[in-house]
């Protein structure tokens, strides 16, 4: 099939996401992808600066992934997981926790980020409900938020145009304004009110970094505070780690810069190095003793056909081991440092503001563009103009960022910098 041929029959047949059916975009036929590059059909290389949504930690096609992914489909592609149990879910379960905090005691598998987040909301609701309190079902979010599209992560995601059709039918959340240094003493304020009330059983966030909120950063001293207030008051929290887990914020959990710990913390994205997907929720030992029982009514109603797939399990092992390196860690310092120094340059431009890096993410607001969001008039000048210069960047608005692969080169990182430059002398 030709290239053209391949788009045409995209454009008939396929319904591609977050994206108008009149897409004012050509969808590029991939054939490959390897490293930080994304292989078009037509020839051309493309630098994979968002990790493809995110999940690419180890860069493309990685060899160490493909030869777990193969080997375990030799032996055993998938089994069901209700009654049954296999090494590679249980030598998964034991990785983890030697990165999950003290105090941490099961793990759930799922399907994807959205489904661990509905796993926690569940184990939360339910850890009251099993403890005998009805009362407590009122939940409480940072505006904003960003975390699924399934309807229970939606009902915790800021009201705004990824939920608008559906307001009716999301769950009522109270939501406490986007924290700063500004203004974190009134949100305290508000926060402990909310939490303080009989009803509150549960306060969900992303740890420091509100991904596609426009990539908002808030320090880790006003989350301890917030999950100090919160516990203070006995409300579950939970951590969602989905796009902050393995490494992005220069920790292994963007958590592991507060001193006070979320009770639920959920996994998915880099936790397969972008080869598989995989949801995991862990729980500490205080949820788990609310569903310690012989009775079904006490058991946490919830499973998925592929819950605990041998394959995606197999994968996340053989990522763990590379994540866990040297030369992994290394390099997401090193990628933190080449961004630190190119926040330094991008300060002379005066058509940006708000240069933030967190971990391996850099990301600016551009000036006279309006607001973040999906439908900002910023996207169609800067998503094609970089694609013509072989880079890939999904602008959330006005915010342009990068979090690319941990392997990619100083070389490429310079590559990618010299062209945001160029742009932003040139608008």
């Amino acid at each position: 099939m030709t290239t053209q041929e391949l788009s045409t029959q995209d454009k008939d047949l396929i319904w591609h996401p977050f994206a108008p059916l009149l897409s004012p975009f050509e969808y590029i036929p991939l054939d490959s992808a390897k490293g930080v590059y994304l292989h078009t059909s037509d020839g051309k290389t493309i630098i994979d600066t968002v990790s493809s949504w995110w999940v690419n930690i180890h860069g493309h096609s990685n060899e160490t992934l493909a030869k777990a992914l193969y080997d375990q489909a030799m032996q055993m592609e998938h089994a069901i997981f209700a009654g049954f149990t296999h090494e590679p879910a249980v030598r998964l379960a034991q990785n983890l926790m030697t990165l999950l905090p003290e105090g941490f005691s099961k793990v759930f598998f799922s399907d994807n980020g959205s489904t661990s987040i509905e796993v926690a909301l569940k184990m939360s609701l339910q850890y009251w409900y099993n403890k005998g309190n009805t009362n407590k079902t009122k939940v409480v979010a940072l505006d904003g938020a960003y975390h699924g599209d399934t309807f229970g992560a939606m009902s915790v995601s800021g009201r705004g145009g990824f939920t608008a059709p559906f307001f009716p039918f999301l769950f009522e959340v109270d939501f406490i304004d986007f924290p700063t240094e500004e203004n974190k003493e009134q949100i305290y304020l508000q926060f402990e009110k909310l939490v303080a009330h009989e009803d509150c059983s549960t306060f969900i966030f992303e740890p420091l970094i509100q991904g596609s909120g426009g990539m908002r950063m808030y320090s880790p001293e006003i989350l301890d505070r917030l999950i100090a207030i919160a516990q203070q008051h006995d409300v579950i929290c939970i951590a969602d780690e989905v796009m902050t887990g393995f490494g992005r914020t220069g920790k292994v959990l963007a958590t592991d810069h507060v001193s006070h710990k979320p009770d639920l913390i959920c996994l998915s994205k880099g936790i397969t190095g972008g080869t598989m997907p995989l949801g995991i929720t862990a729980c500490n030992a205080k949820i788990e003793d609310a569903f310690r029982s012989d009775s079904y009514a006490k058991a946490l109603l919830h499973g998925h056909s592929y819950t605990g797939n041998p394959l995606a399990c197999a994968v996340a092992n053989a990522s763990f081991e590379i994540f866990t390196s040297d030369t992994c860690q290394q390099n997401i310092q090193r990628v933190h440092t080449k961004h630190l120094a190119f926040a330094e340059k991008l300060k002379a431009y005066d058509n940006i503001e708000k240069i933030r890096v967190q971990g391996t993410i850099i990301a600016f607001d551009l000036k006279g563009f309006g607001e973040t969001g999906y439908e900002s008039s910023a996207r169609q000048k800067i998503y094609p103009y970089f694609l013509e210069r072989g880079i890939l960047i999904r602008p959330l608005g006005n915010v342009i960022y990068l979090m690319p692969p941990y392997i990619i080169t100083n070389e490429e990182l310079d590559t990618v910098y010299q062209e945001i430059l160029t742009f932003l002398a040139d608008h």
